[in-house]
């Protein structure tokens, strides 16, 4: 089965499907401490960004979708990944049943809107391709990617604990009323 991961230009940034090309980066950029610090603190091996390198391809041929690269325009860098899987958390039916979205972006892009401009395009492409609703899973005291699935659409469903320690389970039953 071959799946064709869609291209998607903003103003800034493109979302586009991860290269062989992109891993060394890929690695980079889950090593970075800072990339990390909301998503268990701990930088990711090489082994370990490998595997998720290729879940992130393999996700795209078996679902339809998955995580795109973010490349920034003016400077052609892949500057983060955005986009959705199913991550088989554990975490109850309610939420490992549906789609979970995800995003990241190295830290000298944060805090420019990037990060909204490429989850908005790939919220706006999985309602028109795929539909339904969304979850993701957020560390309370990551208030930055709190606010930015609020204005995405989704709300608190509850608080659990992983692996990682606390997290907040988000539920997206359909994009938010202009």
């Amino acid at each position: 089965m071959s799946r064709h991961v869609p291209t998607i230009n903003t103003a800034r940034v493109t979302l586009r499907a991860m290269r062989p090309g992109d891993f060394d980066r890929f690695a980079e950029i889950w090593a970075m401490p800072e990339v990390v610090q909301f998503t268990g603190g701990q930088a990711r091996s090489r082994d370990a960004s490998w595997h998720n390198f290729l879940r992130n391809a393999g996700h795209w041929q078996m679902t339809g979708f998955g995580q795109w690269a973010i490349e920034e325009h003016s400077s052609g860098r892949m500057v983060g990944q955005a986009g959705f899987f199913y991550g088989a958390r554990g975490l109850g039916e309610d939420f490992d049943s549906v789609p979970e979205a995800g995003w990241v972006l190295t830290p000298d892009v944060q805090g420019q809107g990037l990060g909204r401009e490429a989850t908005q395009a790939a919220h706006d492409w999985f309602d028109r391709v795929v539909t339904g609703p969304l979850v993701c899973m957020i560390d309370p005291d990551h208030t930055v990617s709190l606010h930015l699935a609020e204005r995405l659409g989704y709300v608190p469903m509850r608080d659990a604990g992983d692996t990682d320690g606390p997290v907040r389970l988000m539920l997206r039953k359909s994009p938010p009323q202009a």
